[in-house]
């Protein structure tokens, strides 16, 4: 039997520990809080938005909301990221991306005070990543690959000298977490497919553990995958149940490659409640940092 995955339980266990911290700034007068900006109203970055307001509530972190209308302007958005920057209550905040394809989104990333950024995203704490091969890092890591880790190591999976397939090569994962894993300490070996790779299949079948990050639904089929490999899947695609009536979430591996995996990630319910829990940890670190009680700032 595969092991499952379950991102819903280790997140919890991530969320009591961090609310006990959350307690212990609160007694010393120091509240974090997370921002959100959300431009439009895209149902699926609106669900995930109140997610993120819903664990904020659970862990006892301020909630800041910043929404505009899909109209705004690069310049709309700028305004409200440097009013984040400033205000004191905001110790860290993200950019709900996608932004509206008018809206120049590297822009707009960048104009974040690395400090404040929640996400991990901002290209001087990329840099900060590319730099930092071993030792600990003090500024923010990027969520989903930071969860990614975070669930094998909560089930003891071990990663040095293993090949993981990394599929996607999206900055929010598929870019990014190959630097985490490739630093000392972890010691996994990296291959990242793309569009652009040839006879993927084949590095797939070759991999102990693979990352799917393409969003297309069922894209990892079950004669692709090592008997015994670990499925991460971090794809998110929607499509429509006939037997429900509804659209439902289905993600990049099929599930008849359950049966042959040694460990997977359900989809929905493993790696999404690990993002947003490394969310949380991100802030509050930041705001144990200005306090002065965490030992790597």
């Amino acid at each position: 039997m595969a092991i499952v995955l379950d991102g819903k339980k280790v997140a919890g266990q991530i969320k009591a520990d961090l609310a006990s911290r959350v307690a212990g700034l609160a007694r010393m007068g120091v509240v974090p809080g997370l921002g959100t900006v959300l431009v439009g109203g895209d149902p699926g970055s609106m669900k995930y938005v109140e997610g993120k307001h819903r664990d904020c509530e659970e862990v006892g972190i301020a909630s800041i909301r910043r929404q505009l209308p899909a109209t705004a302007t690069t310049e709309d958005v700028l305004a409200v990221v440097r009013d984040l920057n400033e205000d004191p209550a905001c110790t860290g905040y993200i950019i709900q991306l996608p932004l509206p394809a008018h809206i120049d989104s590297n822009a707009i990333i960048s104009a974040i005070d690395p400090v404040k950024d929640a996400d991990g995203m901002h290209p001087y704490n990329l840099g900060e990543l590319v730099l930092h091969v071993r030792g600990d890092i003090t500024t923010p890591l990027p969520c989903t690959p930071r969860g990614v880790l975070a669930l094998l190591d909560a089930y003891g999976i071990e990663l040095a000298g293993r090949n993981v397939c990394v599929l996607g090569r999206g900055i929010t994962i598929g870019r990014t977490i190959g630097l985490m894993l490739t630093r000392s300490g972890v010691d996994a070996t990296v291959t990242l497919c793309h569009t652009g790779t040839r006879n993927i299949e084949e590095h797939i079948r070759r991999a102990d553990v693979v990352i799917a990050a393409v969003g297309v639904a069922g894209f990892v089929q079950m004669e692709h995958v090592k008997p015994g490999a670990v499925l991460i899947d971090v794809g998110v695609s929607r499509v429509f149940d006939e037997q429900a009536g509804r659209m439902r979430i289905v993600g990049d591996v099929d599930s008849r490659a359950h049966a042959v995996a040694g460990a997977y990630s359900p989809n929905p319910g493993g790696v999404g409640p690990m993002t947003r829990a490394m969310l949380l940890a991100n802030v509050v670190e930041q705001a144990e940092r200005m306090a002065g009680i965490r030992e790597d700032s």
